[in-house]
């Protein structure tokens, strides 16, 4: 890993309502990654397409993601912003690396279980192909570090898989060709920190916050106002005891868990220092300072997004320049994949 200059590759789907669990879990740790790597943040919109889009909505979304990214903090003048498919690479690098891949590792995907459902064979091949178009996206960068959350792990051990069997596929190649000695990817490691990065449902604190879900009080979206924030938290379902004084007590208490998760996470303390703030109060009081803490920290980021969002021409530049960035490492590395693998070129 040394060998390789240390890169981050991190990508968010453009599917739109975008809310707290995406904020907490992912794109805090990315302003926070742009102060010690070089950062490459991607809107996938490829990846998006693997289930039906709305061809307007999806342009939509794809802004409206790369706005937040701006909004939340990340620089696109330290980092590089883009859309996915205006970098060809992506899905050419993913091709020969679906020739790599074995259809064993892909039947081991559990995600590609749990979204498709049980009406496997209408789902597109796409949505199961989906982790070798990951593992194509990271590796195109020879990114060496990828903030993931818990239900993409398994997608990155399997870009870890690939790069591994691409390597010693064609080690010989990689040194005849002087692209290294044997080795041309690295195998990136997850970065996972901090808390709350896996944000629950306010209606099910056993469930992941989702935009899917058909309830909108289940999620604080990044667009909501003050008032909708407001009663959203008030609303969340809690349970009748009072908040433990230590963390312990949180057992069995998955709502209770979640609340002190969310407002630990904002607030950028450990949850053992919030409980001892509030333990021993009533959920209505608790509710109140989150209301309070959650509208101070997203109303400015839900402003910001806005005024971005009405520019879709200083939006669309932004991704224009992050795709010719990426696409000054992405062409020579592709070109070294083809001259590895046997291509005339």
């Amino acid at each position: 890993m040394s060998s390789f200059k240390e890169r981050v590759f991190s990508g968010v789907q453009s599917t739109g309502n975008l809310h707290l669990g995406n904020y907490l879990g992912a794109i805090v740790k990315f302003v926070e990654l742009q102060k010690s790597y070089d950062c490459l943040y991607c809107v996938v919109d490829l990846h998006a397409i693997t289930q039906p889009q709305d061809p307007l909505t999806l342009s939509a979304n794809t802004r409206e993601i790369a706005a937040a990214f701006i909004a939340c903090g990340i620089d696109p003048a330290k980092n590089v912003i883009f859309n996915q498919s205006l970098v060809p690479e992506h899905a050419e690098l993913a091709w020969v690396l679906n020739c790599i891949a074995r259809i064993g590792w892909l039947n081991r995907m559990t995600q590609f279980k749990d979204k498709a459902g049980k009406d496997r064979e209408n789902a597109s091949v796409g949505l199961y192909d989906y982790p070798v178009l990951m593992a194509a996206d990271i590796l195109l960068y020879r990114a060496t570090h990828v903030p993931v959350g818990e239900d993409q792990k398994q997608h990155l051990e399997l870009a870890r898989d690939i790069a591994q069997k691409f390597n010693n596929d064609f080690a010989e190649s990689i040194t005849r060709n002087g692209y290294g000695d044997g080795v041309f990817f690295p195998l990136p490691e997850p970065l996972i920190s901090g808390p709350a990065t896996r944000v629950m449902s306010l209606r099910d604190g056993a469930k992941k916050m989702s935009k899917s879900d058909a309830s909108d009080y289940s999620r604080i979206n990044l667009s909501d106002d003050a008032d909708s924030i407001a009663q959203k938290v008030r609303k969340a379902k809690t349970d009748p005891e009072p908040l433990p004084s230590e963390e312990a007590g949180l057992a069995g208490r998955p709502e209770a868990a979640n609340l002190i998760g969310i407002y630990a996470a904002l607030s950028g303390r450990g949850k053992v220092d919030v409980l001892s703030e509030f333990g021993g109060a009533n959920f209505s009081a608790f509710k109140n300072a989150l209301v309070d803490l959650a509208v101070a920290k997203l109303s400015p980021i839900t402003a910001e997004m806005r005024r971005i969002t009405n520019d879709p021409a200083y939006i669309d530049g932004v991704l224009r320049d992050g795709a010719r960035r990426a696409r000054e490492i992405a062409q020579p590395n592709m070109d070294a994949v083809k001259d590895i693998v046997g291509f005339l070129r």
